[in-house]
């Protein structure tokens, strides 16, 4: 991807006027930028981090010795990323792909751990990139249970976009067969080790309703085009120079930069959507240019807000005018309410003996995964919803109690006995004071209004986690494994970086902000397909899902703009 000013379309620069106008380049953004470019839109992708450019990653082919505090943090690192340093993937070796915390402060009024990235293909470098398709169980919670308001839409209606994503970035995996677990368009699985499974069958020995299967990841097994298949280095987080995983960088910016329609400018940070109250339509954004500070407009038929989840509410609140006091769309006084995250945190081991004679190659980026089973065909007493497992077993390294010395060269020259781990994702509840609002006493680098955060998992989510981890212990017990050991701790929301719920889909523009396309209701040609367009949050990673949503909205609104609905 080049940097330079080469790839500018300067004729529609110079007139500041696109066609599209897309905020973000994660993984929403970068697909809406794909399907918005291949139909022939002329598009600005803007950007507030900077640029970098597949495959040219900078520390992607580091040796460790390479890194003077061997992955760790420094004591200055974690003062000025107090918050990015709260979570795992934050390290010496990917810092540079994230936010300084010292100069984008926010508020907690209760803790909220918002990890960002500040980097062209935003959180796509850095997710974790497990695909899973939701179902009408997913679907239909909200309305079964009374918990928020009804998706607009059913699986059905996402079902072949799932195909359609599956099959361009390339997803790993089985067909499993399993009832609440759909099964999707896989490249050949990678394989389970020998522990797992022996796992595996143990729990299918034990239980009837829990399944072990190995995880299905956007990791890829047979080469496509450009991109060659994974080197199970699992160093996924710096950057694959392979393109082996899919992030923006190496897969659909390339698509959209191909078409010759896309603008990119990086280093563009949005304040606010312009509207005109006489179209009743938006026109464009202003944005602010993080290096000089300087405020410029950019004018679009069509706007798709991917800013991810918070900062797309930001964007929207900021945006008051006299026909929206409250912020653009709110009509219903939904923005900034309903802001969910998964949580996590349970951390379960076991020892595993026998198996030694038994060894693995490489480092597989993908876990083993326990599909949700709670909750399905019998209710719990304590939660509704529920929860997945995954994990993975490996063999230490080291042996003796705390050796030193050549007693420590020497043990580590031999593999040690074999260990299991799990750990869980659960759903929460969209609770309507759980929320986003803006903070106009405190300001940032920029002048702006301060975010501030006053969002808490509830007793739903406590009474699952706790149940996570009992059910974690019993099938560990169940499959004899020995010496189990639980070092859990409950995330806070936002640390799973899977927040959501903010601007959410809905029936009624009433009780919503977005219709069954991710189209604004109040604002027609204003379309969000990113984590706060989520009515519900399922338990399983939701990027596949946006990613679906995008090209299914991406097609409807080139539709309704042939149509000159827009």
């Amino acid at each position: 991807m080049p940097t330079d000013s080469s790839y500018l379309n300067t004729k529609a620069k110079s007139k500041n006027s696109f066609d599209a106008i897309i905020v973000g380049s994660g993984i929403t953004g970068g697909w809406a930028a794909k399907e918005l470019c291949e139909k022939g839109l002329k598009v600005l992708l803007l950007e507030r981090g900077g640029p970098l450019d597949h495959p040219n990653y900078p520390t992607a082919n580091k040796d460790p010795w390479e890194f003077p505090y061997r992955h760790h943090l420094n004591r200055e690192d974690k003062e000025v990323h107090y918050v990015q340093s709260r979570h795992y993937s934050f390290r010496e070796e990917t810092k540079h792909y994230f936010i300084n915390d010292q100069e984008n402060p926010y508020e907690e009024i209760k803790r909220f751990d918002w990890i960002r990235a500040n980097i062209m293909g935003g959180r796509s470098l850095l997710w974790a990139r497990a695909c899973y398709r939701w179902t009408d169980v997913d679907f239909e919670a909200n309305a079964k249970d009374g918990h928020g308001t009804d998706w607009p839409i059913r699986y059905k209606d996402l079902a072949p976009w799932y195909n359609y994503v599956e099959s361009y970035i390339g997803v790993s995996g089985n067909q499993d067969k399993l009832g609440y677990l759909h099964d999707g368009i896989f490249q050949p699985a990678f394989e389970m080790n020998i522990v797992e499974k022996d796992f595996r069958d143990q729990v299918s020995k034990k239980y009837n309703d829990r399944h072990v299967i190995v995880g299905r990841s956007a990791n890829l097994t047979q080469s496509i085009n450009e991109r060659s298949k994974c080197q199970s280095r699992d160093l996924c987080y710096r950057g694959c120079p392979w393109g082996a995983y899919f992030s923006s960088n190496s897969c659909t910016l390339p698509a959209a930069i191909a078409t010759g329609n896309l603008t990119i400018r990086p280093y563009s940070l949005v304040n606010r959507i312009i509207h005109d109250e006489q179209k009743q339509r938006a026109t464009g954004v202003e944005i602010v240019d993080t290096q000089t500070k300087t405020v410029e407009e950019f004018y679009a038929r069509i706007l798709f807000i991917n800013a991810a989840t918070v900062a797309t509410t930001f964007i929207l609140l900021n945006s008051t005018s006299n026909r929206f006091p409250n912020g653009i769309g709110n009509d219903s006084d939904q923005v900034g309410r309903n802001l969910m995250d998964h949580h996590k945190g349970i951390s379960i081991s076991a020892d595993v003996s026998g198996f030694e004679d038994s060894y693995y190659y490489g480092r597989r980026p993908t876990n083993i995964y326990i599909p949700r089973f709670k909750n399905i065909h019998n209710q719990e007493k304590d939660f509704i919803r529920g929860f997945h497992l995954a994990g993975t077993a490996y063999r230490n390294r080291g042996s003796g109690e705390h050796p030193i010395g050549m007693e420590l060269k020497e043990s580590l020259t031999e593999p040690g006995g074999w260990k299991i781990g799990l750990w869980a994702f659960g759903e929460c509840l969209p609770y309507a004071d759980n929320r986003i609002t803006l903070n106009h006493k405190k300001t940032d680098a920029f002048g702006r209004p301060q975010l501030s955060f006053d969002c808490s998992f509830r007793d739903n989510e406590k009474s699952m986690s706790a149940n996570m981890i009992e059910t974690a212990k019993e099938m560990l017990a169940k499959a004899g494994y020995q010496n189990i050991s639980d070092q859990s701790k409950m995330s806070f929301p936002g640390n799973a970086n899977h927040e959501m719920g903010t601007a959410r889909m809905g029936k009624d523009p009433k009780t919503s902000v977005l219709n069954a396309f991710n189209q604004m209701y109040a604002v027609k040609n204003i379309f969000i397909t990113d984590g706060s367009s989520m009515a519900s949050s399922s338990c399983v990673n939701p990027s596949l899902t946006y990613m679906a949503l995008t090209a299914r909205a991406c097609d409807y609104a080139v539709n309704e703009l042939k149509k000159n609905n827009l």
